[in-house]
């Protein structure tokens, strides 16, 4: 009985797909639930798993393709795989995907009569149990290093050659799920002192481009900055890092209390907070961060959601979840869709300065960047404190000077002076 596999219902706003990766080849087996391939959308990559146990048969939609919801990727033999099966399936599969090898002429075979027979010069030595070895798995013998007698090959030396080649797919899907593969036609190089190489945009790579190139076009984006001494902070963490990994089993960052400062900030200055809809200002009685994070694929924002309901401990296991599901590319649409917003981190890569681009259609986002051990006077006296400067970008159509610049005060009072986070004040 054969079952079928479809692309899955994609997430509203999105109307297709690209097969970026498969994971399993025809004629392999397939567990319940067992990831098949990978699905990118704008933004996210979706993972299509097997409903039943069985044995994968052909793949009709090849990596690169573009998807819609509802069509036909592959389809699965159910039941225990049988190896007949399999090898009749991986068989279709060769010939489907290499009808060059078919047209190939293939070297008359000499009878086997129990001795070890050369068939010319360059063709290597195989005994009767090795020949049948290799035209049963459809190896090229001359691909095999032999580890016998005058260089004669093996069965070692075919399982050896198999686990090599095995271990090389293994290792090219893995550079595939990071660096998505170019399709040669769409890409030209020029060989020379000075190569160029065109590659194609992925999707994720082109609706980043595509949304920083509206906010530029879209909003009047303006820059304030200023700078934070973070002793206190760091104080703090060093007081209680323990006892809070130990009670919360989690690590306390930096990013949960600028995140607590942000939304602090924010209830003071709503404005900020808010959104344009055409002639329109929409005030968000909530407070969803985007957290700015870097992964293999491009820049991603999840959302933390109702940030200020959530405890230090709580907002820090998000992050750092966040931050996994990132490199994993596990996030999930909901996870990256809405927000008021943004914080960006641009420490995190040695960033001491910058001027963040608003993600729409937010109205402002905080920079985060690098802390330096820098002299401030305290008191009339030079001494060295942790600093950082900080950068919030806003749409100056619906936020003033006077607002912005307020806004970041309070982040930097907040932090220079956490109990204000209890106080209220």
């Amino acid at each position: 009985m054969s079952t079928k596999v479809n692309v899955p219902a994609l997430p509203e706003s999105v109307a297709d797909a690209t097969v970026v990766t498969w994971h399993k080849r025809a004629g392999d087996p397939v567990q319940r639930d067992e990831n098949l391939v990978d699905l990118e959308t704008d933004k996210v990559v979706l993972e299509v798993p097997s409903m039943v146990d069985g044995t994968l048969g052909q793949i009709l939609v090849p990596e690169g393709e573009t998807v819609q919801a509802g069509d036909l990727l592959c389809e699965i033999e159910e039941g225990k795989p049988s190896a007949a099966l399999a090898r009749a399936l991986k068989q279709e599969a060769t010939e489907t995907t290499q009808p060059a090898a078919q047209e190939q002429p293939k070297p008359a075979t000499p009878p086997e009569t129990g001795m070890e027979t050369a068939r010319d010069d360059n063709e290597p030595v195989l005994t009767p149990a090795v020949r049948r070895m290799v035209k049963e798995l459809n190896i090229d013998p001359r691909e095999i290093s032999g580890s016998g007698k005058d260089g004669r090959i093996l069965k070692s030396d075919v399982t050896a050659y198999l686990d090599a080649r095995e271990a090389a797919a293994a290792e090219a899907k893995e550079m595939a799920a990071v660096i998505p593969p170019v399709d040669e036609a769409s890409q030209s190089t020029i060989e020379g002192e000075r190569p160029e190489q065109r590659v194609p945009m992925t999707r994720l790579r082109a609706k980043i481009a595509e949304r920083l190139l509206q906010a530029q076009q879209d909003a009047a984006i303006l820059t304030t900055f200023n700078e934070v001494n973070l002793q206190a902070v760091n104080d703090l963490r060093a007081r209680y890092k323990e006892s809070f990994e130990r009670e919360h089993e989690v690590r306390l960052g930096f990013m949960s209390f600028f995140i607590k400062a942000s939304v602090e900030a924010l209830k003071r200055f709503p404005l900020v907070n808010a959104s344009v809809d055409g002639q329109d200002i929409v005030y968000h009685g909530y407070y969803d961060i985007g957290i700015a994070v870097g992964s293999p694929r491009g820049l991603v924002v999840p959302i933390l959601r109702d940030a200020d309901q959530l405890t230090f401990a709580e907002t820090e296991k998000a992050v750092r979840g966040f931050g996994k599901k990132a490199q994993d590319g596990s996030l999930s649409y909901e996870e990256l869709t809405g927000g008021t917003f943004t914080i960006s981190n641009g420490g995190v890569y040695g960033s001491m300065l910058s001027t963040p681009i608003l993600n729409p259609p937010q109205s402002a986002i905080l920079g985060m960047h690098n802390i330096q051990q820098r002299p401030v006077v305290e008191n009339g006296e030079i001494v060295i404190r942790p600093m950082m400067y900080l950068a919030l970008s806003y749409d100056h159509r619906i936020i003033d000077g006077k607002e912005a610049v307020g806004f970041l005060v309070t982040i930097k009072n907040v932090l220079e002076d956490p109990a204000r986070l209890l106080l209220q004040i």
